[in-house]
């Protein structure tokens, strides 16, 4: 008997979907990567971006006036305190310290007058009572001010000295200076308030590196050392490592030592300030860094890959396989990057296998077939204490 038109229209139709059917049943688990979370005793380190600043920062500026006469140092080369930078004309300044010496002689001259004649009074006086009580005191106020005419005198030559001395401008510190900004022959400006500036030197071992500490930061690093877990860097000099801009994580080692005493109130952060040795005097003033310092005390924490780590809006979550090779969703609360890897603060435990890879093939409640990997990891950096 032959089959009705119908019926071989519907035949048609579903051959192909029941083909599919047969087909899926028969598809073998999709294979994934499987991996145990790491459990390690870790301490959390919080990162900033920070800039480089000297220590000590002077612009070298004119004490006295007149004639630059020569530069004896070379643009950018590193100086050290009390080396010899610029030479004003000394010669009006000499000749002043010679009259002013001259001063002093005849002052002295005069004192050891005045000295002689209140000696023979004494004795007039003593023998034959042969001077008046007004001589005598004339006398005596004729030698005070004689000594204070030497007095004067060699202060004045003190002064002609230290303005003879300023002509040789010197480094204050040790570091490296800047270019000079006079050449030689141009007329300088001395003294406040006008001086002209001639260059600058700035330090550069150890270097100080700022940054801004956001206002939950703060609180937190408040809350922890008010529990004890991790003393304030106000009291302890708190590690804190630097990396440059070039550089694959943080190379230079320093620690804490300034924390401001209050927040900023327009952009709600707090300055703090950490210490870097810089004896290669690789790190420069003025250049961004990376900084990270402690940010909790030791605990025991969970780390996974971010590769294991799925977003599901604004949930992040994780395939685990069971006993029976079933993959389950499971919602979980990241933190931050710890060598490598990714905090998990709650959501798995140490012993649950976590779909590291391949997690783009698994659904909820679908058999899988875990292949066994290990996490690898880096090991712990060592942490520096301050001096």
């Amino acid at each position: 008997m032959r089959a009705s038109p119908w019926v071989l229209a519907v035949l048609v139709v579903l051959a192909p979907v029941a083909c599919r059917r047969s087909e899926n049943a028969a598809a073998p688990p999709p294979k994934v990567a499987v991996a145990r979370p790491v459990s390690r005793e870790i301490v959390e380190w919080d990162e900033y971006t920070g800039r480089l600043q000297a220590l000590e920062s002077v612009e070298v500026r004119a004490r006295v006036g007149g004639y630059l006469q020569s530069i004896h140092f070379a643009d950018g080369a590193i100086v050290k305190e009390g080396d010899l930078l610029f030479v004003i004309d000394p010669r009006p300044y000499e000749a002043v310290l010679k009259h002013a010496q001259a001063d002093v002689d005849l002052a002295e001259s005069r004192l050891d007058q005045a000295k002689r004649e209140i000696a023979r009074a004494e004795r007039l006086s003593m023998g034959q009572k042969a001077i008046s009580t007004e001589e005598a005191e004339r006398r005596a106020a004729t030698l005070r001010g004689a000594e204070a005419s030497v007095a004067g005198a060699r202060a004045t030559v003190d002064a002609a000295a230290l303005d003879v001395e300023f002509t040789h401008v010197v480094s204050p510190i040790t570091g490296r200076v800047g270019r000079h900004l006079v050449d030689e022959g141009n007329l300088v400006i001395g003294g406040p308030p006008n001086a002209t500036l001639l260059t600058t030197v700035v330090s550069l071992d150890p270097i100080h590196c700022y940054f801004d500490a956001d206002e939950r930061s703060v609180l937190k690093y408040l809350r922890l050392g008010q529990t004890g877990e991790r003393p304030s860097s106000r009291d302890v000099n708190n590690p804190v490592e630097v990396g440059l801009a070039d550089e694959t994580g943080f190379p230079h080692k320093g620690w804490m030592d300034f924390v401001d005493n209050q927040l900023d109130p327009g952009t709600g952060t707090m300055i703090g300030r950490a210490m870097i040795p810089n004896p290669d005097r690789l790190l420069t003033p003025g250049l961004f860094v990376r900084v990270r310092l402690v940010g909790s005390a030791r605990h025991p924490a969970i780390l996974l890959p971010d590769e294991a780590i799925a977003t599901d809006l604004d949930q992040k979550f994780v395939w685990v396989v069971d006993a029976q090779n079933h993959a389950q969703y499971r919602r979980v609360t990241v933190g931050s990057l710890h060598e490598g890897l990714r905090i998990v603060r709650d959501g798995i435990g140490p012993d649950d296998r976590v779909v590291v890879a391949g997690i783009q093939r698994v659904r909820n409640g679908i058999e899988v077939a875990p292949e066994e990997r290990a996490i690898e990891t880096t090991p712990p950096p060592a942490t520096v204490g301050g001096g």
